[in-house]
Parts: C-alpha cells; sequence; structure tokens
C-alpha cells in the first residue's frame, strides 16, 4: 500500500462525521459533499506529518470551508426566494442506508435543521460544533477570529434560539406514522373537523417551490388555515408513500409515477406542529437520488 492510499484509507474513516458536520453546518446534502471534497483536497496536498490529530485537523477545515459557503450564501439568499428549506435526508421506514447513519446521529429532524438556517455564519459554526460534535471553544474561536469566551456566547445564543424556535418531536415513529397517515385520510375525506384535532392550534407550514414554482412558496400557521389548504390541495391520484425524512415520519407524493412533493412532519404531544414541504423538482430529483 503506497502513502496515498493509506492516506485515502485514513480519509475515509472520518468521511462520516465529516459529511455530518457538513450536513448540519449548511443543510444542503450537495454543498456538505463539497466541502469534504475539499477536505480530502487540502489533506492530500498537506504535510501529513505535521497533523496530529487527523478528525480534529479535518473537522477545522471542513467547518472553515461551510463557515466561507454561509457567508456567501447569505448575500445571495437576500436576493432570492422568500422560503427555502434545507435538504432532507429521506430513507425508508424499514431500512436506513449505512451512509446516512452517521447523518442521522443525534436525531436532528428537519426542524431543528430549519432554525439552525436561521443563525447566523458564526453562530451556526458554534452551536454546530461545540453541542453536536463537542469541539471546544478554543477551536471554534481560531476558526471565527474571536476569544473563546466570545465563541461561548456565540453558542449560548443560538442555543436559546434554538430552544425557544424549534419544537420537541415525540420520540415514538410509530405514533408519528399513525398521526400522519390520520392527516392524509382526513384531507382525502373532506374531514375539516378531523384535520382540526391532528393540528396544533399555531401548526406551521413551509412550502419550498424553488425558483421553478416561487408562487407557492410561503409560510402558513394556524390550525384551520392549514386544515381548508389541506382539503383543496388533496390528490386523489396522488400516490403518497411513507418514508423517514430526517429519522421522522413523513412522505414523498408522487403522481404518475414522478415525484412531486416532499413533506416532513414534526409530531409533538400527538399533535402536527410543523409541516415542511418540498416541491422543487430540481431538488427534489437530486434530494432522493443521494
Amino acid at each position: 500500500m503506497d502513502e496515498r492510499e493509506w492516506l485515502a484509507n485514513r480519509f475515509q474513516e472520518h468521511r462520516g462525521h465529516l459529511k455530518a458536520v457538513a450536513y448540519r453546518m449548511l443543510g444542503s446534502l450537495a454543498e456538505a459533499e463539497d466541502a469534504v471534497q475539499d477536505a480530502w483536497l487540502r489533506l492530500s496536498r498537506s504535510d501529513t506529518k505535521e497533523i496530529d490529530n487527523l478528525e480534529a485537523w479535518l473537522t477545522t477545515v471542513v467547518a472553515r470551508v461551510c463557515l466561507n459557503v454561509l457567508r456567501s450564501r447569505n448575500v445571495r439568499r437576500e436576493q432570492s426566494i422568500s422560503v427555502h428549506l434545507p435538504d432532507p435526508l429521506i430513507s425508508r421506514e424499514d431500512r436506513v442506508d449505512p451512509e446516512q447513519e452517521a447523518l442521522l446521529a443525534d436525531s436532528v429532524g428537519l426542524a431543528l435543521q430549519v432554525v439552525i438556517d436561521t443563525l447566523s455564519p458564526a453562530e451556526r459554526l458554534a452551536f454546530v460544533l461545540h453541542d453536536m460534535f463537542d469541539v471546544p471553544f478554543e477551536r471554534i474561536a481560531e476558526m471565527v477570529g474571536r476569544s473563546p469566551d466570545a465563541a461561548r456566547q456565540l453558542a449560548s445564543r443560538a442555543r436559546r434560539r434554538v430552544r425557544g424556535t424549534a419544537p420537541t418531536p415525540d420520540t415514538d415513529i410509530v405514533e408519528q406514522r399513525r398521526v400522519v397517515d390520520a392527516f392524509f385520510a382526513a384531507a382525502r375525506g373532506g374531514n375539516f373537523d378531523a384535520l382540526v384535532a391532528l393540528l396544533d392550534p399555531d401548526v406551521v407550514v413551509r412550502s419550498d417551490g424553488g425558483a421553478a414554482r416561487p408562487a407557492i412558496s410561503r409560510v402558513i400557521r394556524g390550525a384551520e388555515v392549514v386544515a381548508r389548504g389541506a382539503m383543496a390541495y388533496a390528490r386523489p391520484r396522488a400516490e403518497v408513500r411513507p418514508a423517514l425524512v430526517n429519522g421522522a415520519a413523513g412522505v414523498v407524493i408522487f403522481e404518475d409515477g414522478r415525484p412531486v412533493t416532499i413533506m416532513g412532519f414534526t409530531v409533538s404531544v400527538g399533535r402536527i406542529v410543523e409541516i415542511d414541504s418540498i416541491s422543487d423538482p430540481n431538488r427534489l430529483m437530486a434530494i432522493l437520488a443521494s
């Protein structure tokens, strides 16, 4: 085994961890993969004799790449569509792809990823690295160019926002599925009262149609409004296939054999508190192919 092959094997050992870091930072599967590939290119050009802790070194590289992406992205999105949801992780309920196991660790649901997406780049880096991956503030401080105390404050602000915004989902996936199935049954049956009973009074629905369908990119709030919308947009001919969306009960909706919508549900205390829906045709194909 030559040195490059040995180094590639060592890198592969950390790939799952690195992609998990990048996905939580960026909320984009393609950008996360690019960040990991960038880390490999930098490693392959570095003197590995000077690297004491390879995982820590790679994590730092990936985090810095992600920080640059986030900073440039903020400028682009100010001129973009009003609603943008992070890429969901789609898997079958009876089997999780081995490559997704690291990404689904710690049950980072889509609702939490949505909140993380609202943090500033520095807050996001500090929260993700410290709270999710136990990176010490001394290392985080170097990445953001601040003192350890300032890095600690960044994570603290982010933590308060996450705790005050992200709902706590029920952990019983069977019960989640029961609620989601009941939601679609009530919508198709036109049962308004049953729908309202399944929804939290302050339920939030986020729809991301992307650049292809900007007219449907919006946020809807309130059980009665959401229930009316669910009945109005129920598709009798659609095939609703159960799926895990970031480890929680969700669906992929097909029409004429092609995917048209991914829906992730957050169920808390037996009621639906959030629904996140992506119907951008370009993103759908990329997400389902990943």
